[in-house]
């Protein structure tokens, strides 16, 4: 396939209005809300209350990854990269406050020290001890204060969709990001062996006698693969936003998976018709023993509220579910130029 679709439906038909995102890192500030117990009750110190085998470290970073972090905690805390646990992925060019676990069983003694070599890379805002290793989705969700800047387009009409999406949300659509540049994941997808990723799964990324696979090949693998059941799932809402069908109590689209989709009637019968139109992404599922899930239509913010800074300034604040994603909300309603992807912002990578 030489071209694939990267920008869906709006909700509204049209976008009405222009802004810059991330013109600056704080412009877009992320704070992960943990209701683990000791999260809740953690001082915004480095005063480490609880206890348990797992040190929990609640960092603000700018300008680095959530991979990299969890790396160089490994290295500064002196073990293996599977004992540093987190929640979800974060943007680097943002300011994000961010949980990290630690496996220190018995090294309470040295918890004060370690917080002070992390404090010299990152502040550290709150510490906890607990019983568990922190996890992918473990987190309630995210908290976002962003900030539009140069924001163009009739006011009027941008508050009514602000309204709109405070009571209906936005369509749940995965961002392009995902499927890199021109989509370039999905054209790789349609390239791996499906089978790959069963026998890495069997192995646990693990080749003969034990010792781990040479290179990224099977990570990459696996990446293309979401791509493509991403980019499934977004051909699906979006012909669920034409319909006007997206926005219904509890709707749902399919992550696609073996044997396809486990919707039932109709609706599986309008599914499988539209993934049936890109065949060569449709065939990688045939083989793969991935489970079909389900996935929201619609991305509700909780507690959305917003204020103009002036006549092309606007900040919005908002709560939303691990899964996401905030710039997809705001793509509902505006043309977003991302500014950390320019050449002025290039000090911040």
């Amino acid at each position: 396939m030489s071209h694939w679709r990267l920008d869906w439906p709006t909700s509204g038909g049209a976008r009405v209005a222009h802004a810059q995102l991330k013109a600056a890192p704080a412009d877009f500030f992320v704070d992960e809300v943990l209701e683990l117990a000791g999260a809740l009750t953690a001082p915004e110190s480095t005063e480490v209350t609880g206890s348990g085998e797992h040190l929990c470290l609640r960092l603000e970073k700018v300008g680095d990854n959530t991979e990299f972090v969890a790396r160089e905690l490994s290295r500064l805390a002196n073990c293996r990269s599977f004992d540093v646990g987190f929640c979800g992925l974060k943007d680097r060019h943002a300011v994000t406050r961010q949980w990290f676990s630690l496996y220190r069983p018995g090294r309470e003694a040295e918890d004060a020290d370690l917080i002070q070599d992390v404090s010299a890379c990152w502040p550290v805002v709150s510490a906890f001890r607990d019983a568990r290793k922190l996890r992918r989705g473990d987190h309630r969700g995210n908290r976002f204060v962003i900030t539009l800047r140069n924001v163009s387009g009739d006011r009027q009409a941008i508050e009514d969709a602000l309204h709109r999406l405070a009571s209906l949300g936005a369509p749940n659509y995965f961002g392009p990001q995902r499927f890199g540049r021109d989509g370039a994941n999905l054209d790789r997808a349609l390239h791996i062996d499906p089978s790959a990723l069963n026998r890495r799964s069997r192995s646990g990324g693990k080749g003969r006698g034990g010792k781990k696979r040479a290179g990224s090949e099977g990570a990459k693998n696996v990446l293309y693969f979401s791509a493509a059941r991403s980019w499934l799932f977004n051909e699906v809402l979006a012909a669920r936003v034409q319909d006007g069908t997206w926005a219904e109590p509890s709707a749902t689209g399919p992550l696609w998976g073996d044997g396809g989709t486990t919707a039932s009637g109709l609706l599986e019968t309008r599914e499988r018709d539209i993934v049936a139109q890109t065949p060569g992404l449709a065939d990688l599922f045939s083989v793969t023993r991935m489970k079909p899930e389900r996935r929201p239509l619609a991305s509700r913010p909780e507690d959305l509220v917003w204020r103009w800074q002036g006549d092309d300034c606007l900040e919005l604040s908002f709560f939303l579910s691990p899964g996401q994603y905030a710039t997809t909300i705001l793509n509902d309603i505006f043309e977003l130029e991302d500014m950390s992807l320019g050449r002025h912002n290039e000090q911040q990578g």
